[in-house]
């Protein structure tokens, strides 16, 4: 890929393009939501798959000509029974919130009651927030963290189940750092006569490179983005057990979307792919080594950790005690090359929009090659960016610092011309 036509007929684009190119190579993600694809994933969905409408089904579309999108959307199924131990693969979903609807349409109607994780307590938007689309069509009621622990307590799951009788539990989150108990949530769904609904978009390829538990074999319904830990594109997966597949599969097609994008598909494929090689767990157990070091690291700069630390590729910093509100310490971070996301923290008093957190994730960098060295210069460049929040000449100077490390780590697609 070398972008000639694309420089040649229109330059604006192009150069916009290259500016962020440039962005990703010299600045760390620590966005717990990004990662960084392959050249091949990228070369897959620039294909002329994206020329193609199939809606429908393998063998049962409604248009012709898609004899050759069955063979790749069939082999993506394939590749995604195979690493998740899936009975069922639906590989059409557009995104994550779009899988969600989807899983509710299949198994619930409107005004049904649902279990899940409160969104400032690690959950989700589609998890039942009032504010979204889960909140508003279904009656979502909600478990939390220990406020000691920060962890989820199962016990208290269990007595708001058997008090709520849920329809559906949903387990998931998008900023929860531990390892969830995916049997113990079975079993209080068991017992109270619900569906159980595992949201993995943030785990997946920790589960897929076999460092987590998976809750495919388990659960009833499992959801899950492409990309994040799973380093595809943007994209979904709906797993479910075969007795459910009919349901599921209405429920995407012709329930929430027409006709899927076959060029996603098939860098679905090609990540799924990736994901099969015995590389890839020697990528998720670096995931979590080096999660775990930058949390430890921070903690003893003097970062309160919700929750004490992590099981996983990310975590949230409390800066409730350090004279900084979330948006400013991702602002700050930012212009010191740094990418983050505020967060929520677990009864935040704060605003959404200004909450008291940060969320980190180490996905990406641990796709670029960085180990538990740099976990720790990373950890210091965050608090020197905090001590010298005010100060611009010395967060530029840290972001030529930063720059340097940068280049010791190229990106995965570093071979494109631009």
């Amino acid at each position: 890929m070398f972008y000639q036509n694309l420089s040649q007929q229109d330059s604006q684009v192009y150069e916009i393009i290259k500016k962020e190119a440039c962005r990703q190579s010299d600045e760390i993600e620590l966005i717990a939501s990004e990662n960084y694809v392959s050249s091949a994933v990228l070369e897959a969905m620039a294909t002329i798959l994206t020329n193609k409408y199939s809606e429908g089904y393998v063998g049962k579309r409604y248009y012709g000509g898609n004899q050759i999108v069955d063979e790749i959307e069939t082999l993506a199924i394939e590749r995604a029974k195979k690493l998740f131990q899936a009975e069922h693969v639906n590989v059409q979903p557009l995104s994550g919130s779009p899988a969600n609807a989807a899983v509710y349409m299949a198994f619930l109607q409107p005004g049904d009651k649902v279990l899940g994780l409160k969104l400032d307590h690690g959950g989700h938007l589609s998890h039942g927030h009032h504010i979204n689309f889960s909140g508003q069509l279904y009656n979502f009621v909600q478990y939390g963290v220990d406020e000691k622990t920060g962890m989820i307590d199962m016990e208290k799951v269990r007595e708001i189940a058997l008090r709520e009788k849920p329809k559906m539990i949903v387990a998931g989150f998008s900023a929860y750092s531990r390892e969830i108990d995916w049997q113990a949530f079975q079993n209080i769904a068991t017992e109270v006569g619900a569906y159980t609904f595992a949201d993995i978009a943030h785990i997946a390829g920790l589960i897929a490179g076999k460092q987590l538990a998976n809750p495919v074999p388990i659960f009833d319904v499992v959801s899950t983005t492409t990309h994040k830990t799973l380093r595809g594109p943007r994209g979904a997966l709906i797993m479910c057990k075969e007795k459910y597949a009919k349901q599921v599969d209405r429920a995407v097609f012709p329930g929430m979307q027409g006709g899927p994008h076959d060029h996603i598909t098939a860098a679905k494929a090609v990540a799924l792919g990736e994901a099969l090689l015995p590389e890839f767990k020697d990528y998720a157990k670096q995931v979590i080594i080096n999660a775990k070091i930058l949390s430890d690291e921070l903690i003893n700069l003097g970062y309160n950790i919700v929750s004490g630390g992590t099981d996983n590729h990310l975590f949230v910093i409390d800066l409730s005690d350090k004279n900084i509100s979330g948006k400013e310490a991702e602002k700050v971070l930012e212009r010191a090359g740094i990418s983050v996301s505020r967060s929520t923290i677990p009864n935040d008093s704060s605003a959404a929009f200004n909450p008291s957190g940060l969320r980190l994730g180490v996905a990406a960098i641990t796709t670029r090659g960085m180990k538990e060295k740099e976990m720790r210069q990373i950890a210091g460049y965050i608090n020197r960016a905090f001590l010298n929040k005010n100060e611009e000449e010395k967060l530029l100077e840290l972001k030529k610092e930063i720059k340097v490390l940068c280049a010791n780590f190229p990106l995965p697609t570093n071979n494109l011309k631009y």
